[in-house]
Formats: structure tokens, sequence, C-alpha cells
């Protein structure tokens, strides 16, 4: 028997763009359905944001047990536990599951099902054993693992992000294919938890500042780590329970194999022909309003292609809120300050114009400012001096992009995040005062040196001379 409902709004996809709306329009007073077919919390909280996190700290605790001798601390290889690993990382999920389950938004008023949906029309969604018909639909059902035509990869038992934190033993041997940062924090937690890892690639953090890049590969390198790079795998196969990549040159055999090679988004359920709705293999089409091509239907985060964050689906589901919900037809998305981060040691994050995509705009009129961990105190202290703040300005001091790869880089693009938002000038960032000794002085000293130049220059030297004659 078919149930018919008939909504305000319908939100198809249960990740954290998905539940935003959800939660927003229903406690606004809308008649809200959510429908999922998969797990409450998407990709985020069950295969990607959270465990891997989780992971990390897990070889982040054992790695501090190594790493003691510069501190005057016996270091001691660590007993780790893989098994206990393994539920550390589905205890963490678990903890935030009640936020995001069905039980959580039936109270808030949604009505959730638990199916996957597709368009019968350009109106009507169908879900199992309900036809939907919604005033506003909201398409949020994020992506998956893209997985490359190797010769021989569809017939070896691979590993995906959506797989690899089910492994309740240590793999001895792990092969990453990507070069991404799924593929290094993957590498350098494995490498940490006990593993021999090897990673291969046809570019290593092409998205990033090769600068950067090269302090961060040095760093896992030094780990231990085995990079392959610009490789043509010719062939994958897998016997007596090991897996050989067939390279050009040579053979890698390991006891795992994960691909990490990017994403693509989940279109196929949906018959989105049905719908009126134009997309790509890279996603559904929107403009800077996230709607589709038809007016009554809107897409948002990893769906619609472009950058896949978390962060990217939360800000997106900002903007339908005040569109839908309050009336705010001219908000859009502006993603000049979108800023993404890796979370390796040391971590790696920019936002805004790279060095090179700012030269490609603006050719020589640019200023690159530089300011290496090695300079501040309290990287001394806590010897993490392994590290570089980069900033890109207009001549005149426009804050275009940053990039910094060190301790806490995550955290430190933070104010450079909000200073591209805010249009700030490089002066801002200058004159801030943050206390001392913090990394975060780092940032200042690299606004400031904006100033350097010019302060210390001949013309600078005259003038001071004849200021202490009037003095």
């Amino acid at each position: 028997m078919t149930n018919i409902i008939k909504a305000d709004i319908c939100i198809i996809g249960a990740g954290s763009g998905g539940l935003s709306v959800a939660s927003g329009a229903s406690q606004l007073g809308k008649k809200t359905v959510l429908v999922e077919g998969g797990k409450m919390g998407g990709d985020c909280l069950n295969y990607g944001c959270i465990p891997s996190k989780a992971l990390i700290a897990a070889a982040s605790a054992a790695h501090a047990m190594r790493s003691g001798e510069a501190f005057g601390i016996s270091p001691t290889e660590p007993q780790i536990n893989y098994s206990a690993v393994h539920d550390h990382v589905h205890d963490i999920i678990a903890g935030i599951a009640p936020h995001d389950s069905v039980e959580r938004f039936e109270e808030l008023g949604v009505q959730v099902i638990e199916e996957y949906g597709h368009f019968e029309d350009r109106n009507t969604l169908k879900a199992g054993n309900y036809t939907i018909k919604a005033k506003r639909y909201v398409i949020a059902t994020g992506s998956s693992p893209s997985v490359p035509p190797i010769p021989g990869l569809a017939d070896v038992a691979y590993l995906t992000n959506e797989t690899i934190f089910d492994l309740k033993k240590a793999p001895p041997h792990l092969i990453i294919i990507g070069g991404g940062p799924i593929g290094l924090e993957m590498a350098q937690a494995h490498q940490r938890l006990g593993a021999k890892v090897t990673v291969m690639a046809l570019d290593l953090m092409e998205n990033d500042d090769p600068e950067l890049v090269e302090i961060l590969l040095k760093s896992l390198i030094d780990e231990g780590i085995t990079f392959k790079e610009k490789v043509n795998i010719q062939n994958i196969n897998e016997q007596d329970g090991q897996i050989s990549v067939e390279l050009e040159n040579e053979t890698v055999t390991g006891s795992h194999l994960l691909v990490a090679t990017g994403r693509k988004p989940n279109l196929e359920k949906l018959n989105l022909e049905n719908a009126g709705v134009e997309y790509s293999r890279q996603g559904i089409t929107v403009g800077a309003n996230l709607r589709t091509s038809n007016k009554a239907i809107y897409a948002i985060g990893d769906i619609t292609g472009g950058a896949g964050f978390t962060h990217k689906a939360g800000y997106d589901a900002g903007i339908i809120i005040r569109r839908l919900l309050f009336g705010m037809f001219w908000a859009k998305t502006d993603y000049k300050a979108l800023p993404h981060a890796t979370y390796t040691s040391p971590e790696l994050a920019s936002v805004g114009l790279s060095e090179k995509a700012a030269r490609e705009k603006f050719g020589d009129n640019i200023t690159v400012l530089r300011w290496p961990y090695a300079e501040n105190d309290r990287a001394k202290a806590t010897r993490t001096t392994n590290g570089l703040v980069k900033v890109i300005t207009s001549k005149k001091g426009h804050i275009l992009g940053a990039c910094i790869v060190g301790k806490s880089a995550d955290e430190l693009l933070a104010i450079w995040t909000l200073a591209i938002n805010q249009g700030l000038k490089i002066s801002a960032m200058a004159n801030v005062i943050s206390p001392y000794p913090t990394l975060g002085e780092i940032n200042k000293r690299a606004a400031s040196s904006f100033y350097t130049s010019s302060l210390f220059s001949d013309k600078t030297r005259k003038i001071v001379k004849l200021l202490s004659f009037l003095g």
C-alpha cells in the first residue's frame, strides 16, 4: 500500500548538509520529510571525518611514545592492540550518532523515511512505499569512493574509506593507491600503528601548494612511508592472500590495498531525468543560488561537484535555510573563503587563492609572504619547528590566499579564513595582538613582513634621520 505524503520541504540524504536543512526547517514550523536509505550522518560520521580523525588520534598517541627522547623521555615501542583501536574508532562514532539519529530528528518533528528515494516526475519522489509531493526538494546525497578502471582491480579484495575502518587486525603492508588527503592521512596513521605503507599515485597532493607539500612529504618519508609518484599501474592481482600491484618497472606486493583515488557524486538512484534536473558526471548543475534546472529542486554539498568537504555542505545548508525559510532570495554561495585541511602531522591547510592561481589571475602584481615555524618561540619550546606560513596578497595588501604546513595548521588557518571572508587587508593581520608564546604569532609575523622592505628602506632611514633632528 502506497502512503502519500504532502510536505513543505523534502530533503534527500541525511549527511551533514541534509540534516542541517531538516533540523532548521522542522523547528521553524515546516512540514519536513527526510529520506535516507543508508546510515544517518552520512559519510562524514560513518566513513570519513569522524573515524579518520579518531584513527589519527590513536596513531598520534602511539607516535608520542616513540618520540620523547628530545624531551628527556625515554622512547618506547608501543604495544598496539589494533582490535582495541578499532573499538575506539567505533566508540567515537557511536558517541556522536545519537545527535544524527532517526529518533532525534523525529523528536524535532521531521518525518524520516529510511529508504532510498527516486523521482517519478518533476514534483514527485518515491521512497519505498511512500510517495512524497513537496513544494521544495533539497538533494543532499553526497558522494562515494571513485574506483578507477585499473586492470585486475575488480577481482581483488580492496578497501575504500567505507571499509578500512572495519579492520580489526593491523595490515602488515598496506598499499595505498591515491596521493590526496585521504591517502596520506591513512598512510601516516597506519604507519604509526605499526604497518608498512607504500603510497603510489600519479600526483601527490596536486591541489595544494608544492612548496608546502614538499615539507609534508619529507616528514612522511622520514617516518618510513614509501612513495611512488608518476606511476602507471599495469595490473593488480591477488594470490595466497597477497595483493600485487604491477608497475612499469617493478611489482609491489602487500597484504592490503586501499583505493583512495577521489570521490564521485551519488547520482545513480535519483532518476534525475524524470525530474528535469540537469547533471553531469561531476554532479548536479546548480547556480550560486543552489537551484537546479527544476526551480522546485535544490542541491547542496558533494552532489554538486567541486570541493567535497563537510563544512561546504554545512555552508550550503545555511544558504538554503536563508533562502527557503527566511525568504532571503538574494542569498548566494561565495566560496572565496572556503578552507580545506589535511590532518596529517604536520597538518596542511589553505584558503583562498594559491600562489599559482594568484599569478595566473594577477601576473606579477602579487606579494608572497613567508614565515617559518623555526622562527617562533612556541614552536621551538615544543619542538614543532617543521612548518611554514605562506600568504598571498596584492601589491596593495589585499589578502588573496593563505596556506600553512605545520603543527595546528588547521586551527591557525581560521584567522586567514575570516580575513578573506571579511575583505581585510594585511594591515589588520599585522596589528593583531597574539598572546606570547603561541603559534599564532607566526601569522602576525608573516603579515608584518609585508612592510619589511619599505620599513627598512633608504627612504625610511632618511625620514627617521630628519625626524630625529626635529625631535
